[in-house]
């Protein structure tokens, strides 16, 4: 029994120990946990890596919280291990992160998806959200490029604008053209217009540093677009620049060095090569009859032939007396030059000394701020850029001052000022000409080290070219100076009503000064110096004055009205001399050229003056976040049409349904959901600014009697030679534009599909006229061209981890045109007996363009091939050989010669379609990694290279080329000396390619090891542009130039205080 309650005593006191143990565990656990400490980081945007003024951070359920200062930076007090802090800013996603045992946080926030819709589009005197937009527009943020150090806007707009085309350049300055939506006209440029902070811009986008810009809209369809009436057939480009953020003055620098080398090559002959081609040149220019007279005489060639060296030797009666080389040399056709460096064993590479490693320097400051009162941002940038082409050079320098400044609580006055100098000419080297024209035994220098005058030597067919030799004796200096200014004073009136004046003058002065000095031997015989000087000064203004209101009533309706007067005016002024003969010297070159024989020199002047004026209006209707109208209408008037139609009014309407914000449409998967339809029309004024005007022409010396004094003296005559016409107008182009934009899971897919349709009527052409006019054309509106397409964006977020994101977005497009009408003349259509059965519009043959088909079509003679060894007889019949093209007859070769019957079309120099497909992958926070592919497929052009330049009598170098041997048949490229019944046969070659434009890796500085040093941001990157071509059928040079294409590896830092 006592051993009973001793044991029942023992256990209670053990459970009694176990439980106070537990209880003693869990209190020391929590207390250890419970510990608190401070914390410190900042908030910065993922893509700019500016900090996020104001960003809030909260410790999830317990009320505490903070939020960043002027610098991103945030402290907070009492935070435990366990606690998760809520990290939110506008139009940000929120971010909630486990505290741990980390003490800094460096946090990146990247924009909410589902905001995305809530963004600003500008769409031409003012803007709208995405969600609202009724029109075709493409969105550019270059602050998601910034790593790849983009060196144009050209470069910028490259990336990402669907139905945008931009070409690609090979110089140093990097300019090249622009193309939305395809080819609307036939004589009228067809570039889209430039805004510039919502003022047209008249000057050229090399004028604007790339780092100055913040955002680009290309407005595509004619809703979009209308506001700009007759500038906006061709689509609009708007580039808004940057304004300061920060209430505290950022500073930036940006600094980045790359060297160019080449990126897409082609091989000229070496020396080897150049004596093999030359003999297989005269091989083929005696009809492959004594191969072996061509041949060097080695031991294995005699043997090869089957003959002695004597029989060698008898080919042209040789003697001893000259060596067997020198024979050779001379069966060949070298010259003495040639001959003499061949036995010194001395050869030149012409293709490594006219291409060079160059080299790009960016340099770029800016300070910026934003008070209550003043916002201010201030840049200034030096651009130096030496190209793969020896000579080729571009410097500029460009600043950029924005003001706007809060006056009163109903004024705000703004100013913008651009300036740019820069140097735009140089004597670069006609490449072509140094390598083709200059054999591997032909040298620039003589024996003495001076340069040479002919490399070829002295002889009647070609003495070669040396640009060292020709540079020493000539200078020049060319450049522009350029200011462009934005005035602009917004007042606010009651109602919510905005009057906005602005006034854009620019000011562009450019300067060419050239010299060819007396002291060049052939220049003395040819001209005893030159000296061309011209200098210009042009002057544009735009004025517009914009009315504005903004009204929302009951929560659902709102109104978006605009008015707006505007009027410009255009103006230059051009002086040129051309100054030759000089005596007793040019020593002072082009800075005296008063010493010329003004007999043999030449005086010009040219001025333009134009004006223009438009009165506009648009109002945009929504309804509950589901409807969106939007109406325009422009009445333009230009001072270079017909006095009969000086004015044209254009409309546009369209219409936006939000379908996913119906209340019917369940489908929680999908973000957004919007449809849109739109047409409208506008014009095309970019043509000469006297086309509907006559001219005059001086039409020689005419001699007369004085009455005053019976003496003969001598008169120049005027004549007219260009017929007026006044009822000259604008070419007119309607478009009709369906669309659907489409997001889901939260924006995390999202894109567009476009559709449209825009025929172009009145396009301007010269029509010819009878020769009982005197005239042989008039300026007038005849034609009708057709342009359609599709346009697809996809927008993806392929992975989302906190230390791995990919994005994509990829772009597909494709456009077709149509002539429809040319010049209104047609012709009979005969059946086979000669009876009239119909009629037809008769095409231009002369331009090649044809009734039904693409502007760019090829129509020609079709290459079947090349004649082959045992196709003698059939080859006979049309004057041919082995070796020749062999061309498509449609007919009877005997009965009728090669006619334009003959012909057909062959494919168009237009694309099928374009795509483009950009990656960006951000890892571990701080490195993003990027690249972008594009790609134009499906485009043909014309190529008669294969028959090899003819009989090549200058004794030139060529490029590499295939060619037709009897030992090396080939059925694609002709003999060395074809013969053909068709002027150069044209053959078809596919130009599609897939280009990789840019590779891109940055790294992020964490902001930790930076805030010691009062540093905000500091990113380093390196980025690889054009990085590799594939082509289809495309052997030569690049498929886009057609020529040298540079490949550019910059390093570069920015860095934010």
């Amino acid at each position: 029994m006592y051993k009973k309650e001793h044991l029942g005593e023992m256990y209670s006191h053990l459970w009694q120990k176990l439980i106070v143990g537990v209880l003693l565990v869990f209190v020391f656990s929590q207390c250890v946990f419970a510990q608190t400490f401070e914390i410190k980081g900042k908030i910065s945007d993922k893509t700019t890596k500016e900090p996020l003024i104001g960003a809030a951070i909260e410790v999830k359920g317990k009320g505490t919280g903070t939020v960043a200062d002027l610098d991103g930076q945030f402290v907070l007090s009492g935070v435990a291990a366990t606690d998760k802090l809520i990290v939110t800013y506008l139009g940000y996603a929120k971010q909630e992160i486990l505290v741990g045992s980390k003490k800094y946080f460096d946090i990146l926030m990247s924009e909410d998806a589902a905001k995305v819709l809530d963004e600003v589009v500008v769409i031409g005197y003012g803007s709208v959200k995405k969600k609202d937009l009724t029109g075709s527009v493409s969105q550019i943020r270059p602050d998601k490029l910034s790593n790849e150090s983009p060196a144009t806007v050209e470069d910028i707009l490259r990336m990402g604008a669907v139905g945008l085309h931009v070409g690609i350049s090979n110089t140093a300055k990097g300019n090249t053209s622009l193309q939305i939506r395809g080819q609307r006209s036939l004589k009228a440029n067809t570039s889209p217009l430039i805004v510039v902070d919502n003022m047209i811009f008249f000057g050229e986008l090399s004028e604007i540093n790339p780092q100055d810009i913040e955002q680009i809209d290309v407005l595509k369809d004619a809703s979009a677009s209308a506001i700009y009436g007759a500038k906006s057939a061709n689509g609009v480009i708007i580039i808004t620049t940057k304004k300061g953020k920060s209430e505290k003055p950022t500073i930036r620098l940006d600094a980045s060095y790359g060297f160019v080398t080449m990126g897409a090559n082609r091989d000229l002959y070496d020396a080897e090569g150049y004596l093999n081609f030359r003999s297989d040149l005269q091989n083929a220019s005696n009809g492959y009859e004594t191969p072996a007279k061509w041949l060097r005489p080695t031991a294995e060639n005699l043997q090869k032939y089957g003959i002695s060296i004597e029989e060698w030797r008898a080919y042209t009666g040789a003697t001893t007396s000259v060596s067997d080389d020198e024979t050779w040399l001379n069966r060949l056709g070298l010259f003495n030059k040639e001959r003499e460096n061949y036995f010194n064993g001395k050869t030149y590479d012409w293709y490594d000394a006219s291409f060079q490693t160059g080299s790009r320097q960016d340099y770029n400051v800016s300070v910026s701020g934003n008070s209550k009162s003043l916002n201010y941002y201030f840049s200034l940038g030096y651009y130096d850029s030496k190209g793969v082409i020896v000579g080729d050079e571009y410097k500029t320098i460009r600043s950029n001052l924005k003001l706007n400044a809060s006056i009163t609580k109903f004024l705000e006055i703004g100013a913008n000022v651009n300036f740019q100098n820069r140097t735009d000419g140089n004597l670069a080297i006609d490449w072509n000409r140094s390598c083709t024209a200059n054999s591997p035994y032909a040298l620039p220098y003589d024996e003495d080290g001076n340069l040479e005058l002919r490399p070829m030597g002295v002889n009647p067919l070609n003495e070669g070219y040396n640009y060292w030799y020709d540079l020493q004796y000539s200078s020049l200096d060319r450049g522009y100076t350029v200011l462009n200014t934005i005035l602009n004073a917004k007042i606010k009136l009651p109602f919510n009503i905005n009057y906005t004046i602005s006034f854009a003058p620019r000011f562009q002065w450019y300067w060419d000064r050239f010299h060819q000095s007396s002291q060049h031997p052939l220049w003395q015989t040819s001209h005893n110096g030159a000296v061309n000087r011209e200098q210009s000064k042009r002057f544009d203004w735009l004025y517009n004055q914009v009315i504005s209101w903004e009204y929302t009533f009951n929560e659902k309706h709102s109104f978006n009205l605009t008015l707006s007067h505007e009027a410009e005016e255009h103006r230059s002024w051009k002086d040129r001399i051309e100054a030759r003969d000089f005596s007793p010297t040019d020593a002072l070159g082009f800075h005296y050229v008063q010493n010329a024989n003004k007999l043999k020199s030449a005086f010009s002047c040219y001025d333009d003056h134009s004006t223009g004026d438009a009165l506009l209006g648009r109002v945009i209707y929504g309804y509950d976040d589901r409807y969106t109208g939007t109406f325009t209408v422009r009445r333009d008037g230009y001072s270079a049409f017909g006095s009969n139609n000086p004015r044209a009014t254009f409309y546009s309407g369209a219409f936006a349904w939000n379908f996913a914000n119906e209340k019917f449409f369940k489908w929680e998967a999908m973000s957004q959901g919007k449809l849109r339809l739109s047409y409208g029309t506008n014009g095309n004024r970019e043509i000469g600014i006297y086309s509907a005007l006559s001219g005059m022409s001086a039409n020689g010396v005419y001699p007369y009697i004085d009455p005053t004094d019976n003496s003969i003296r001598e008169s120049t005559r005027m004549y007219v030679n260009k017929m007026q016409n006044l009822n000259l107008k604008w070419e007119k182009t309607a478009s009709w534009n369906v669309g659907l934009d489409f997001g889901f899971l939260g924006q995390r897919i999202n894109g567009s599909i476009d559709a449209y349709y825009m025929p172009t009527t009145d396009v301007i052409l010269d029509r010819s006229l009878p020769t009982i006019t005197s005239f042989g054309s008039v300026t007038s509106n005849l034609g009708e061209i057709v342009n359609k397409g599709v346009e697809i964006t996809l927008n993806s977020v392929n992975i989302s981890r906190p230390n791995f994101e990919w994005s994509s977005t990829a772009t597909f497009s494709l456009n077709r045109n149509e002539i429809k009408h040319l010049y209104g003349i047609y012709t009979d259509i005969l059946d086979e007996h000669g009876n009239i059965i119909g009629q037809k519009e008769m095409d231009d043959v002369g331009n090649r363009w044809f009734i039904g088909h693409d502007i760019n079509e090829i129509w020609d003679y079709k290459l079947l091939g090349i004649w082959q060894l045992g196709e003698e007889e059939e080859a006979a019949k049309y004057g041919q050989k082995p070796g020749d093209p062999k061309v498509l007859h449609k007919g009877d070769i005997s009965v009728r010669p090669y006619g334009e019957e003959d012909k057909e079309f062959l494919g168009s120099r237009s694309p099928k379609f374009r795509w483009s497909f950009r990656n960006e992958f951000t890892l571990f926070k701080d490195f993003s990694l990027s690249m972008n592919l594009y790609s134009l497929w499906g485009h043909k052009t014309t190529d008669t290279e294969y028959l090899h330049g003819g009989d090549f009598i200058g004794r030139q170098n060529i490029w590499v080329q295939k060619y037709w041997t009897p030992e090396n048949p080939t059925n694609e490229y002709a003999s060395l000396k074809p013969t053909s019944k068709v002027a150069n046969p044209v053959k078809i070659i596919d130009k599609s390619f897939i280009r990789l434009e840019n590779i891109s890796l940055a790294y992020r500085v964490p902001s930790k090891w930076l805030s010691k040093f009062s540093i905000s941001a500091l990113t380093l990157y390196g980025s690889v542009r054009n990085v590799a071509v594939w082509t289809k059928e495309w052997e030569r040079w690049d498929p886009e130039t057609e020529g040298p294409m540079p490949r550019t590896f910059t390093l570069g830092a920015s860095v934010t205080f």
